[in-house]
């Protein structure tokens, strides 16, 4: 499959972030309000298309999760972007709803995919373990947890997940699909404001993984199981019942990471490979 671009159309990327509260996800549906369609829908107006555009997405977030450095892109005629290219930002602010932006549009480099091109994409949950509960201008974004968290042994925990493996015990499975992805980093601080927020990073992520990722950490936060509790779930294989995907209006999907442009071609071509760990043959 080639990223080469149609003759005379113009590949542009868009920076967006969205509140998901009020969202059934990223992914166009018929009869939900989606990211996608409000974005798709928005273009076609102010474009004056007679169909919407087709947008491609880095992370295809579930309903209620947020997205501050969220990344896509949409071919269109060369001609109509120099139209539009001025005033095109403008109209977008004007058309969109108020819980998603697009902070930039701008033409890509040559081989640029914003899902397939992605070296990495780096999520945030927030936790609020206060007796007190969350505050009321957070509600929305961050989790609350009844019991104290020790972060440090979540941090303890974490480090044995970190690497290539087969995450199927922590993802949704959806038919032909693999679940080995790269966690790049998963570590838990706290905040000036006392928060525990964990930064997750992978080369790409299943569905659900990020939240069963945190889920199994919130267990050994709070005393309920000992620290190699989660990296034993992962050699497992399977879904363990004292793993909650925890609520999604904790998540954010904070960056997506590329690599230099004159790479971008060949990390589209690597990341379409179906993937297979070693020593475990051919899918």
């Amino acid at each position: 499959m080639s990223d080469d671009v149609a003759a005379g159309a113009v590949r542009l990327r868009l920076d967006l972030s969205y509140d998901g509260k009020d969202f059934s996800g990223w992914a166009r549906q018929r009869e939900q309000r989606t990211v996608q369609g409000e974005l798709e829908s928005a273009l076609q107006t102010v474009l004056r298309l007679p169909a919407a555009p087709s947008l491609t997405v880095a992370g295809r977030t579930d309903s209620g999760v947020h997205a501050r450095g969220q990344v896509a892109h949409v071919d269109l005629p060369e001609e109509l972007w120099a139209e539009h290219q001025e005033k095109l930002m403008r109209r977008l602010a004007g058309r969109l709803p108020k819980d998603v932006r697009v902070w930039k549009v701008a033409p890509a480099p040559a081989g640029f995919n914003a899902r397939f091109a992605a070296v990495w994409r780096r999520y945030a949950y927030r936790v609020c373990d206060n007796p007190g509960g969350v505050d009321p201008l957070l509600r929305g974004h961050v989790l609350w947890a009844d019991w104290p968290l020790d972060v440090d042994l979540m941090n303890l925990a974490a480090e044995k997940m970190l690497g290539e493996h087969d995450f199927a015990a922590y993802c949704k499975k959806r038919e032909g699909a693999t679940t080995i992805r790269t966690l790049q980093q998963l570590h838990w601080e706290r905040t000036p404001d006392g928060l525990a927020v964990a930064t997750v990073r992978a080369d790409a992520f299943c569905h659900n993984m990020v939240r069963a990722l945190v889920g199994a950490m919130l267990v050994v936060g709070d005393g309920r199981r000992p620290v190699c509790f989660p990296a034993e779930v992962l050699a497992g294989g399977v879904r363990h019942s004292a793993v909650n995907v925890v609520k999604p209006h904790g998540l954010t999907l904070e960056e997506v990471g590329y690599p230099a442009d004159e790479l971008l071609a060949a990390r589209s071509r690597e990341a379409r490979n179906v993937r297979t760990l070693p020593g475990s043959g051919c899918c």
